[in-house]
């Protein structure tokens, strides 16, 4: 690697907290869900490894990017020591799972790690922003929601449903998000994409209703953002910034409702 001077000043914030505002409503959800279904410690202990392993996300990518150019900036050992701090807090989080969880709950984060590794390829090309990566990372952190709930105990299918449930409403709103954002920057854009991706996620939820894994509570949740779109298509754009806490208020009207459907 080639070295740079020391004596620039690194802003932490621009290294230590992510900056995808959408992120963080893709990672509080499904601890929040999990902990309302099946509140125990061990969730805790997987809530806290899902939100390092958010936090940790930003620096690595920073450090990953620098790797493969080859070079050491300032910001690139601030960047590897923050990801090693919330690797740490991460690791802490799990072994509380293992130690305290009732049940195997490993397997639905096993089975999102090609997900995972999809998401951190394209950040290291810095391509997180594309389509794939940011599905697949949001539909990864919906894993936690059902090993929260196995680890409490939960019916396996209905800990899935939990999974299905955000990864139909990540799929849904991820599209709804894109469409608006790209319509506030004036570019030409066609709401059928946006469109279709609803209609494919409540057909999901459908089907998992059907099957017992779903609340129809949770149906219904995802289902409002068919005329919530179909109203906001009409609107003027606004900022990418609204959209992201409108979508914040969506996840939580959806974990809420599955909650409730779940509980009943």
């Amino acid at each position: 690697m080639t070295a740079q001077s020391k004596t620039v000043k690194v802003p932490l914030k621009s290294v230590a907290l992510p900056n995808e505002h959408g992120g963080w409503g893709f990672t509080l959800e499904p601890i929040l869900l999990g902990l309302l279904v099946a509140s125990t410690l061990a969730g805790l202990g997987l809530g806290v490894f899902a939100l390092a392993a958010f936090f940790t996300r930003h620096p690595l990518k920073l450090w990953l990017a620098d790797v493969r150019k080859g070079k050491r900036f300032p910001r690139t050992p601030v960047a590897g020591r923050f990801a090693l701090a919330y690797g740490g807090v991460g690791v802490l989080g799990l072994l509380l799972a293992f130690g305290r969880a009732e049940g195997p709950f490993y397997w639905p984060l096993l089975a999102a790690l090609p997900l995972i590794a999809v998401q951190l390829w394209f950040d290291a090309h810095n391509k997180g922003r594309n389509l794939l990566p940011e599905l697949a990372g949001a539909i990864a952190m919906g894993s936690v929601a059902t090993g929260i709930g196995l680890a409490g105990g939960l019916e396996p299918s209905v800990a899935l449903g939990l999974w299905l449930v955000l990864a139909a409403r990540a799929y849904a709103a991820i599209h709804y998000a894109r469409t608006q954002v790209m319509r506030a920057r004036g570019l030409a854009v066609s709401f059928r994409t946006a469109y279709l991706a609803q209609l494919v996620a409540v057909g999901a939820l459908l089907l998992g209703a059907l099957a017992g894994w779903v609340p129809w509570l949770s149906v219904l949740a995802v289902g409002l953002l068919l005329p919530f779109s179909a109203y906001t298509f009409t609107r003027p754009p606004v900022p990418a910034r609204v959209v992201g806490w409108s979508q914040m208020a969506f996840g939580l009207l959806v974990v809420t409702l599955t909650a409730l459907g779940v509980r009943a």
